[in-house]
C-alpha cells in the first residue's frame, strides 16, 4: 500500500469490469460501453478512437495497432498484429539509386507505412465485440466535431513537438494556433477528421481503405514523392498471429510476436530471472536492469524484423541457454559497452488495459510513433499519418532493410500476464523504445518487490539508451552518485519515462485491480 501521507494514486479495485486509459474522457468512454453491455475489444476501440482525437501526438487512424486478447479470462491468449506494411514499390534499390542513407523524421513520405490501426478495430470487432463502428465511433465523432479540452500532459507535448508540425502546410493550419500550440484547458477541433470518423463508422474499414479517404492520403503522400498507391490501402490487412511467452516468476508473460519488440521485454526478463532481484539495493536492480538492457536491445536490432521476409530466431532468443550468455556478460560493478561482435550469432503511444464483465481481457496500443507521426496530414480527411517506416533500414542485407509490402520492427507491444492456465493481467508501457524495459521493469515491481500495480507504475525509471543511463528525476542524490560510480553516464529527464495502464485479475477476492500512469493525464475507473 503507498504511503498515504505523500501525494500520490491508489490503484481502482472493481468488482465487475475495469479499464485504464491515458485520458479521464477516453476512460469515461470505455467505462460507459461496458456499462451498457460492451466487451472489453467494444471498450477498447472506443476508447482509442476517442484517444485518437484527444490525444492527437501519442494516436490516430493514420497509425497502428497491436493487441492481446485472454477470452473470458483463459490462457488461452490470442494477438493481434495491426501494423501496416511498406508499398509494394519499395524496393531497397530503389532508396539506393537514389542516395537515400536513411527516412526522415519529418515531412518524409517514405516513412509513412499503410496504416494499419483501423484494419485492426475490424477484426477485433469482429471476433471479439458486441457493438459496431456505426455505434462506437460516435463520442470519438462528437469530440473531433464540437471540440475537446487540451489536457496538461497532451499541451505540452503539443509544445516540443511544435516545430515540427509547422514543418507541413496542412498540419500547421490543422493543429496550430497562430503557430503555436492550443494552451492547456482551450478548445481543440478537427472536423475534417470527425467527417473521416463518420465515413469508418457507415462505411467500416473500407471507408478508410478505399474512396476519398485514401485517395486523399495517397495523393498527399505522392505529392511529396512517396512511392503509395490506392491499391496498397485498398489491400490493406491485419492478423491474428500466434503470441510468444516467456516465464518469470512462475508467471507466463505473453508477448505479440516479431515484428514487434515483445521479443526484447522477453528477453530481458530472461536476463533478470536469474538474479535475487529482491535481494538487491535500487543501486544494484537500476544497474541489471541497465545491463540487461544493452543486451536485449542489441539483439533487438540485430534479428528483429517482418517474419515473412527473414528469418527471426524467436526459440533461440529466448531460450535459457541465450539467456545465461547475455547473463555472463554483465559486471556487477561496471556499467558495460557492448560491440556487434561481443554477441553469439544465430545463423511520442497509446496503451489501454480493459477487462470486461465476463473476464475477457484486452491489452491494447495503438501509435502513430513520433510526436504527430510523420507531421504529414492528408488535407481532405484530417488524417495525420504516422512515420513509423522510420524503424527501417536503407542497408542491404539487414534484417530490417525495407523492402516492398514490409512490415518495419515495431516499438509497441502489449503484454499479458498467465498464472495457473488463467488471465492475471494485461498490461502496457507506453514510450517508443523505452517499452520492452518499461515491461520489464513493471514486472520485476509487480513480482519481485510485491508492489501493487499502480505503485509499480509510481515508482522511479531509468533507462539505457545510446551510450547514456536516462533518469527521472525522482531518484535519490545518492541513488544517482552510486550509479555514476558504476561508470553510468546519467541522462536527467525533463520529462517523465513513458506511462503506462495495468488490470490486475484478483480472483482470490474478486476483483480487479486497475492502475494508471501519472505520468500522463488519464486514469483507471471500474464498476
Amino acid at each position: 500500500m503507498r504511503d498515504l501521507h505523500r501525494p500520490g494514486r491508489s490503484p481502482v479495485y472493481a468488482p465487475n469490469a475495469a479499464i485504464a486509459t491515458s485520458h479521464p474522457l477516453a476512460t469515461q468512454v470505455g467505462i460507459e460501453v461496458l456499462k451498457s453491455g460492451g466487451t472489453a475489444a467494444d471498450a477498447a476501440v472506443a476508447a482509442c478512437a476517442v484517444l485518437c482525437v484527444v490525444e492527437p501526438a501519442m494516436t490516430g487512424i493514420g497509425g497502428d495497432c497491436f493487441a492481446l486478447v485472454a477470452p473470458k479470462g483463459s490462457g488461452e491468449i490470442v494477438a493481434l498484429n495491426g501494423s501496416g506494411r511498406a508499398p509494394a514499390a519499395a524496393e531497397l534499390g530503389w532508396y539506393l539509386e537514389r542516395g537515400i542513407k536513411e527516412i526522415g523524421l519529418t515531412a518524409d513520405p517514405h516513412s509513412v507505412t499503410v496504416p494499419g490501426a483501423v484494419a485492426a478495430w475490424s477484426l477485433l470487432l469482429e471476433r471479439f465485440g458486441r457493438k459496431g463502428l456505426d455505434e462506437l465511433l460516435q463520442p470519438a465523432i462528437r469530440l473531433a466535431e464540437g471540440g475537446y479540452p487540451v489536457a496538461p500532459r497532451v499541451g505540452s507535448d503539443w509544445v516540443e513537438d511544435t516545430p515540427r508540425l509547422l514543418q507541413h502546410a496542412v498540419a500547421r493550419e490543422v493543429m496550430l494556433v497562430d503557430g503555436k500550440a492550443p494552451a492547456i484547458g482551450t478548445r481543440h477541433r478537427q472536423p475534417k477528421l470527425g467527417a473521416t470518423f463518420r465515413r469508418i463508422a457507415e462505411q467500416g474499414r473500407d471507408g478508410f481503405y478505399t474512396g476519398p479517404v485514401a485517395e486523399d492520403m495517397v495523393a498527399e503522400l505522392r505529392r511529396l514523392g512517396g512511392l503509395h498507391t490506392v491499391e496498397d490501402f485498398a489491400t490493406a490487412t491485419a492478423d491474428w498471429v500466434t503470441p510468444i511467452k516467456s516465464t518469470y516468476r512462475g508467471h507466463d508473460i505473453y508477448e505479440c510476436p516479431p515484428n514487434g519488440q515483445g521479443i526484447c521485454a522477453l528477453m530481458i526478463l530472461n536476463i533478470l530471472s536469474g538474479y535475487d532481484i529482491a535481494g538487491l539495493s535500487e543501486v544494484q536492480r537500476v544497474h541489471l536492469l541497465a545491463e540487461a538492457t544493452k543486451l536485449g536491445y542489441a539483439q533487438r536490432d540485430r534479428y528483429v524484423s517482418d517474419p515473412r521476409h527473414v528469418d527471426v530466431p524467436v526459440d533461440w532468443l529466448l531460450s535459457e541457454e541465450h539467456a545465461k550468455g547475455l547473463r555472463a556478460m554483465i559486471d556487477p560493478e561496471r556499467a558495460g559497452s557492448f560491440r556487434p561482435s561481443d554477441f553469439p550469432v544465430h545463423k511520442d503511444t497509446i496503451y489501454l488495459s480493459c477487462v470486461d464483465a465476463d473476464g475477457t481481457a484486452v491489452s491494447f496500443i495503438n501509435s502513430i510513433f513520433s510526436g504527430f507521426g510523420s507531421c504529414i496530414m492528408a488535407p481532405e480527411s484530417g488524417v495525420m499519418l504516422h512515420n513509423r517506416g522510420r524503424s527501417f533500414r536503407i542497408e542491404e542485407g539487414h534484417a530490417n532493410a525495407i523492402g516492398p509490402s514490409k512490415r518495419p520492427m515495431h516499438t509497441i507491444i502489449p503484454g499479458m500476464v498467465v498464472k495457473d492456465g488463467l488471465a492475471v493481467a494485461p498490461f502496457g508501457v507506453m514510450g517508443g523504445q523505452y517499452q520492452s524495459t518499461g515491461h520489464a521493469g513493471f514486472l520485476s515491481n509487480v513480482l519481485d518487490l510485491g508492489m501493487d500495480v499502480q505503485e509499480a507504475m509510481d515508482a522511479p525509471r531509468s533507462f539505457a539508451l545510446a551510450g547514456k543511463l536516462q533518469v527521472e528525476n525522482t531518484f535519490s542524490a545518492e541513488t544517482l552518485a552510486a550509479l555514476e560510480a558504476k561508470g553510468h553516464v546519467l541522462e536527467p529527464m525533463e520529462k517523465p519515462l513513458g506511462g503506462s495502464q495495468g488490470i490486475w485479475i484478483d480472483r482470490a477476492n474478486g476483483c480487479l485491480v486497475a492502475g494508471s500512469d501519472p505520468r500522463k493525464d488519464g486514469c483507471a475507473l471500474g464498476y
